[in-house]
């Protein structure tokens, strides 16, 4: 599978929110766990929704969580 341009710092801030679980997030945001893992590792870029959804569950900018690469 392709890697995206999209990167994140999901991992970090998982860790940082007391060591959030992957499927702890997916609940959260309303995906699914294989969506969030994907997203992780860089193999899907999340929606412009989704990744509003992800940020606001840190209580984060878009931009903290997610960066462009071109």
């Amino acid at each position: 599978m392709a890697s995206t341009q999209v990167t994140n710092r999901l991992r970090v801030f998982r860790f940082n929110n007391g060591e959030m679980t992957q499927q702890a997030l997916a609940d959260r945001v309303g995906l699914t766990r294989q969506t969030i893992v994907a997203i992780e590792k860089g193999h899907y870029a999340p929606s412009l929704e989704a990744a509003f959804r992800i940020a606001r569950a840190f209580g984060a900018g878009i931009e903290d969580v997610f960066g462009y690469s071109d």
